[in-house]
C-alpha cells in the first residue's frame, strides 16, 4: 500500500470513529402528560416557577406504601420530605395515620397549632434552645405536647440539658433515643452510653423515656449489597433494644416507639421479623430524582418544577471566545437555546425531553440557559419541567404548591415557613 493511501485511509478512518462519538439527538416535544400539565398551567393563569403536585400519583404512591407495610408496622409520615400542612394532612388521610417525623422548631409549632391530632416523635436531637423556644412559642392548643411529643435525645449530655429544660419549665417531656446502627451519623454508639443516657432519664423528675430511633439508609448505598449491612443493624438494634428492656425493667413503657426505615430502605422489610414497631418514609411519596432506586421501583414521580421559556434562540452564543458554534456543529442537542424564568435548582430537565445546561455559559438563578435539539420543539411563554432532586429544601423555593388534579390546577398549598413566626 502507498504511503498516501495509507495516511488519507487512516484519516476516513478517525472521521470515522469520530461521527461515531458524536452525540444523536435526544430531543422530543413534550409527552401527552406534560402538554396536559402546560395546558392546565395556562388555564390557572400561572407565569412564575411553581412546585407542582400531581395528587392522583401522590395517592398511588400512598397506596404503593400501605401495600408493603401492610399491618406489619405502624407508620411513621418523614414531614421534612413533606413540608406543607395541606400535603401532611392528604397523605395523613390516604395513608390512615397520625404520626409525623419532624426536624425543625418552626414547623413543629405548626403542627401543634394546625394538627393538633398528630403524634409526633423528632427525627434528629434539636439544639436545647431550639426545644425551650418550641415551648416558648407553644399556647396550649390542642395538641398535648406532654403526651404528643417525643424529643429526640443522642448522648448522656444532651440527655443533661433537657432534664435541666424540663425542671426550669416544670415540662413533663417524653423522650427517644438515636442509636447508631451504622450509619455513624451520631447517636448512642455502644450500650454504656445508652444505659448512662438512660440513667439520666430515669433520675429526671420530666423526663421519661418513650422509645428508639435507628436510621439505617446507608444499608442500600454502600457498597457490597443491602442484605449484609441490613443484618448488621438489625443486630445493632436488638442488641440496644435488649439493653434497654434490661436497664430499665418494669419502667419499659407499653406503647414504646421503636422506629427505623426511610423511603429508600422501608420495603426491605416486607418479610422477616425485625426489632422496631413503626417505618418511617416521605420522599417516596413524591419520588424526586435522588429517590430513583431499585428498592423504589414500584414508586411514580409526583412532583415537578414548572418554569416558563421567556427567550429562545437558534445555535449557542457565549460571551468572549465564543465555543457556543463549536458546541452547536458538534452536538445537534445544542442547536437551540432557551432561557427560563428562573433556575439553579436542585432538579433535572425533564420534559421536553434533551434539555441541558450549558457547563461554559455558567448557571443562573436569574435566567438560566438550557440547549436542546430542534426537536424540543419550545417557543416563548412554553413551559419547562425540572424534576426535583429532593424534596424537603427545594419544595419550600416556589411559595404555595399547585395541585394538578384531573387535568386542571384544582387547589394551592402554602408551604411550611423557615423560620419562627
Amino acid at each position: 500500500m502507498k504511503r498516501r493511501s495509507f495516511v488519507l485511509g487512516g484519516l476516513a478512518g478517525a472521521a470515522g470513529a469520530g461521527l461515531l462519538l458524536r452525540p444523536s439527538d435526544r430531543g422530543a416535544p413534550h409527552t401527552d402528560y406534560f402538554r396536559g400539565l402546560s395546558t392546565a398551567l395556562d388555564h390557572a393563569g400561572l407565569a412564575a416557577p411553581r412546585l407542582v403536585i400531581d395528587r392522583k400519583l401522590l395517592r398511588d404512591n400512598v397506596a404503593t406504601l400501605k401495600r408493603h407495610i401492610g399491618n406489619r408496622f405502624h407508620y411513621r409520615i418523614v414531614a421534612k420530605s413533606l413540608p406543607s400542612i395541606e400535603l401532611l394532612e392528604e397523605v395523613m388521610q390516604s395513608a390512615d395515620s397520625n404520626r409525623l417525623m419532624l426536624f425543625h422548631q418552626p414547623f413543629l409549632n405548626r403542627v401543634a397549632e394546625r394538627l393538633p391530632q398528630a403524634d409526633v416523635l423528632l427525627g434528629k436531637p434539636l439544639p436545647v434552645a431550639a426545644a425551650a423556644r418550641f415551648y416558648a412559642e407553644y399556647r396550649g392548643e390542642s395538641f398535648n405536647a406532654s403526651r404528643q411529643l417525643r424529643w429526640l435525645l443522642d448522648s448522656p449530655a444532651r440527655a443533661t440539658q433537657y432534664a435541666d429544660l424540663a425542671d426550669t419549665l416544670g415540662q413533663d417531656m417524653l423522650v427517644c433515643l438515636e442509636l447508631d446502627v451504622g450509619l455513624h451519623r451520631g447517636g448512642v454508639q455502644s450500650n454504656e452510653e445508652l444505659e448512662a443516657t438512660l440513667a439520666i432519664i430515669q433520675a429526671s423528675r420530666h423526663l421519661k423515656f418513650a422509645g428508639l430511633m435507628g436510621y439505617e439508609p446507608h444499608i442500600v448505598k454502600v457498597p457490597g449489597g443491602p442484605e449484609r449491612y441490613k443484618r448488621a443493624a438489625m443486630d445493632a438494634y436488638r442488641g440496644y433494644v435488649a439493653s434497654a428492656k434490661g436497664y430499665l425493667g418494669s419502667d419499659w413503657p407499653q406503647d414504646v416507639v421503636l422506629n427505623c426505615g426511610g423511603s429508600p430502605t422501608y420495603q426491605l422489610y416486607d418479610e422477616g421479623d425485625y426489632p422496631f414497631n413503626e417505618l418511617a418514609a416521605g420522599s417516596c411519596l413524591v419520588k424526586p430524582g435522588d429517590f430513583d432506586l431499585p428498592s423504589l421501583a414500584d414508586h411514580q414521580p409526583a412532583s415537578y418544577i414548572a418554569t416558563p421559556v421567556i427567550k429562545t434562540s437558534d445555535g449557542v452564543k457565549i460571551p468572549g471566545i465564543d465555543l457556543g458554534q463549536l458546541q452547536s456543529l458538534w452536538d445537534v442537542n445544542r442547536r437551540r437555546t432557551v432561557f427560563t424564568y428562573g433556575g439553579f435548582w436542585k432538579a433535572q430537565p425533564v420534559s421536553p425531553q434533551g434539555l441541558s445546561t450549558n457547563t461554559i455559559y455558567g448557571r443562573s438563578t436569574n435566567q438560566e440557559m438550557l440547549n436542546g435539539s430542534a426537536a424540543t420543539d419550545l417557543a416563548v411563554d412554553d413551559w419547562v419541567f425540572l424534576r426535583p432532586d429532593q424534596s424537603e429544601f427545594v419544595f419550600l423555593q416556589f411559595g404555595d404548591i399547585a395541585v394538578l388534579e384531573q387535568g386542571r390546577i384544582s387547589e394551592y398549598w402554602p408551604v411550611l415557613g423557615q423560620h419562627p413566626a
